[in-house]
């Protein structure tokens, strides 16, 4: 299937994000040739975010322009991982866990934030890092999330990788058990003796927008003390929708929370395998 056109938008925002990741201001000819645009295009272009202040032209070289910085900013005080990081260290507390942030990418989840005890030392923090749906928690809590029809990239991944997705121990088995308990298990499959479970925060049936991960040892999340563990993990995946849905204004004692995004599968504990 060919590519689509890049529309005019799409040719701004592969410029000022070629000026903003630049390891010095660029050149009108260098940020043609790294977007893929002829390079009178490239000009027009530039004139413009010039003008609105994407841009600062300083010679023949290009910086981020006020509105950039006046965007980061604002999201430095407003972003996911800035409000998320309460609860994150709230929970972090409670379980003695590591816990981690994930968003959904095109076909992995990426880790944003991570808030790890000093007894974890040892475990990876994968802070930054893109993790694929038949290896981790987090992932396979967003995909089973996700619409049917929105999971084949994520599929496509695990396929590729040489993993089985059918039969009762395959990924797509994981995905359904997942999807009606509200956990993701996961048991080693990345890094020994490590285990994790991870619950989606969606704004809608079929939307996840990111998902909380608990990381320990494996003995800690045997039989007795998963279903603990599930409850503050709810809770806080609870709590981070009611922040997410009114950030700045958090509940006084003894008030009710809002009503919150996450949807509200049965708490069972099925195992993936």
């Amino acid at each position: 299937m060919p590519e689509a056109p890049r529309t005019a938008v799409d040719k701004a925002l592969d410029l000022v994000e070629a000026v903003a990741r630049a390891s010095q201001p660029p050149r009108l000819t260098d940020l043609a040739e790294e977007v893929g645009l002829h390079r009178a295009t490239a000009y027009r272009v530039l004139l413009e975010l010039v003008r609105r202040g994407w841009v600062l032209r300083v010679g023949d070289r290009y910086l981020p322009g006020t509105a950039v910085l006046q965007l980061s900013s604002a999201a430095s005080r407003n972003s996911l991982g800035v409000l998320a990081r309460p609860v994150l260290t709230e929970l972090s507390e409670r379980t003695g866990m590591m816990v981690n942030l994930q968003v959904p990418e095109t076909d992995r989840s990426r880790v944003i934030d991570v808030v790890r005890p000093d007894r974890l030392a040892m475990v990876s923090r994968l802070m930054g890092q893109s993790l694929p749906v038949h290896r981790f928690a987090g992932p396979l809590a967003l995909v089973a999330a996700l619409a049917p029809a929105d999971r084949a990239p994520f599929l496509r991944v695990a396929e590729e990788a040489g993993y089985h997705l059918r039969g009762p121990d395959g990924l797509l088995a994981d995905i359904e058990r997942t999807e009606r308990s509200g956990f993701a298990v996961e048991y080693g499959r990345n890094e020994r003796p490590v285990a994790s479970l991870s619950r989606a925060v969606v704004s809608r049936p079929g939307s996840p927008v990111c998902a909380l991960t608990l990381v320990g040892l494996g003995p800690e999340f045997d039989e007795p003390r998963l279903p603990e563990l599930q409850r503050l993990l709810r809770e806080a995946a609870d709590e981070l929708a009611r922040v997410l849905a009114t950030p700045g204004e958090p509940a006084s004692p003894g008030e009710p929370a809002a009503r919150p995004l996450l949807f509200t599968p049965s708490a069972s504990s099925d195992r993936p395998a």
